[in-house]
């Protein structure tokens, strides 16, 4: 339980949470270098449909457990975009690495 009349147990709550955000963004980080070798171009990484579907969704979870969907629609398109340039590179790499330097289907 969070102590909401000490702002020490308030910031000692939100360190615990920002601890399972960091882990979960990790398993994120997995799985989009995981994806990444599976594109088979720039477009499929960028994917500019799935965002919006992503975004849709997160909007609508936010709204569902009480957090503002504007605030958490930032955060997402940020997440996303971070995550894109990461896997952008990575795709890169992979392509490079490729043999016939071709599609990877």
């Amino acid at each position: 339980m969070v102590d909401a009349t000490s702002l020490g147990g308030i910031r000692a709550a939100i360190d615990a949470v920002d601890a399972d955000l960091v882990r979960l963004l990790a398993r994120r980080e997995r799985l989009v270098r995981q994806a990444a070798p599976l594109k088979r171009d720039v477009q499929a990484v960028q994917a500019p449909g799935r965002v919006e579907q992503v975004v849709a969704r997160a909007r609508a979870q936010a709204a569902a457990a009480g957090a503002d969907p504007d605030v958490v629609e930032r955060i997402y398109r940020a997440m996303i975009q971070a995550f894109i340039d990461m896997e952008l590179t990575e795709h890169q790499r992979v392509m490079d690495r490729s043999p016939d330097k071709g599609v990877i289907e």
